[in-house]
C-alpha cells in the first residue's frame, strides 16, 4: 500500500490585469492511497487525477498542451483502477465527482470552496461520473483511446459525453511525434459541442530539444481558437532543464503573441 500527495502552488484566480506572482495559493491537487490486487491491478482512492487523454503530459514545449488542458480531469474525488491486460496494454477506469470538500480551498490566496450546487459537469457530490481509457505501446509506437461521462449538475443543460484518441511514435533519429483528438457533446454541461486537436513534434539534439505545436479548440458558442508554438529546451548534467517558447494565438480573430520561460530544478536523488 502507498500513500500519495501532490501540492500545487500557483495563481488561483483568473487574471484581470497584468500580474507577476500575484494571487498565489497553495492547494492539494492529489491526496489518497493506492494498493495492488494480484499482479495486474492497482486501485487508488482519494482526491485523484482520472485518466482521460494525455496531451498535457506527452507534448513537448511550454505551450504544447495549453488548449488540451481544458479537458484534463483534475481534483476529483473517487476511485480509480489500472488493469494490466497481459501484454495487451493497460485499461484505466474511474468513478468520481469534483472535489467539494475543504480540500478544494487554497492557502495564501483563498480561491474559495467548491460546492456541488454551483453547477458544472461532474460537480454533483455523487459517484456518478466515469472515465475509461485503453493505453498500449508496440515497439516505439504508443496509442490510446478513451471515453468519459460527466453528469450534469445544478443548472446544467445536459450530461457531458467525451471521446479521445491519441497516437505517438519515437524515431531512432531523435524525432518524436504525437497527435491527440478529443470530441465532446454538452462540454462542461453547457449547450456547446467541442473539438480539440493537438499535433506536436520534438527533435532531440544532444542536450537540446526543439519542439513545435499546432493546436485548435472549436466551441459552438465562441468559434475556433488556434495556437501555434515553437520551443527550445536544454537539459544540464545535474538534471536541471531551462527552456523558452514563443506562441501565436488566434482566438476568434483576437490575435496574441505569447512568450513563456520555464526552469525545472530536480530536488533529491
Amino acid at each position: 500500500m502507498a500513500i500519495f500527495s501532490t501540492l500545487t502552488g500557483e495563481s488561483v484566480t483568473d487574471p484581470t490585469a497584468d500580474r507577476t506572482f500575484d494571487d498565489l495559493g497553495l492547494y492539494v491537487e492529489e491526496l489518497g492511497f493506492s494498493f495492488g490486487i494480484g499482479e495486474s491491478t492497482t486501485v487508488a482512492i482519494g482526491k485523484l487525477h482520472p485518466v482521460f487523454g494525455s496531451a498535457w503530459d506527452d507534448t513537448a514545449g511550454f505551450f504544447g498542451g495549453t488548449l488540451a488542458e481544458d479537458y484534463e480531469l483534475t481534483e476529483q474525488l473517487g476511485i480509480l483502477a489500472d488493469v494490466e491486460l497481459n501484454g495487451a496494454g493497460t485499461l484505466s477506469f474511474g468513478l468520481f465527482f469534483a472535489d467539494d470538500t475543504s480540500l478544494s480551498r487554497s492557502w495564501g490566496t483563498d480561491r474559495g470552496r467548491n460546492r456541488s450546487d454551483t453547477g458544472g459537469a461532474g460537480n454533483t457530490g455523487k459517484l456518478d461520473s466515469f472515465a475509461i481509457q485503453w493505453n498500449h505501446e508496440v515497439d516505439n509506437t504508443r496509442f490510446h483511446i478513451g471515453a468519459r461521462h460527466l453528469s450534469a449538475s445544478v443548472g446544467d443543460v445536459d450530461d457531458e459525453q467525451g471521446f479521445v484518441a491519441g497516437l505517438g511514435h519515437s524515431f531512432d533519429a531523435g524525432l518524436d511525434v504525437f497527435a491527440e483528438v478529443a470530441s465532446f457533446s454538452n462540454f462542461g454541461g453547457t449547450a456547446d459541442d467541442a473539438t480539440f486537436v493537438t499535433l506536436n513534434a520534438a527533435y532531440a539534439m544532444g542536450d537540446w530539444t526543439l519542439s513545435g505545436t499546432l493546436s485548435q479548440r472549436d466551441l459552438d458558442s465562441s468559434g475556433k481558437t488556434d495556437l501555434h508554438s515553437i520551443a527550445l529546451e536544454r537539459e544540464f548534467s545535474n538534471g536541471m532543464v531551462l527552456g523558452g517558447a514563443l506562441a501565436r494565438q488566434d482566438d476568434g480573430g483576437v490575435k496574441d503573441t505569447i512568450v513563456g520561460l520555464n526552469l525545472i530544478i530536480p530536488l533529491g536523488g
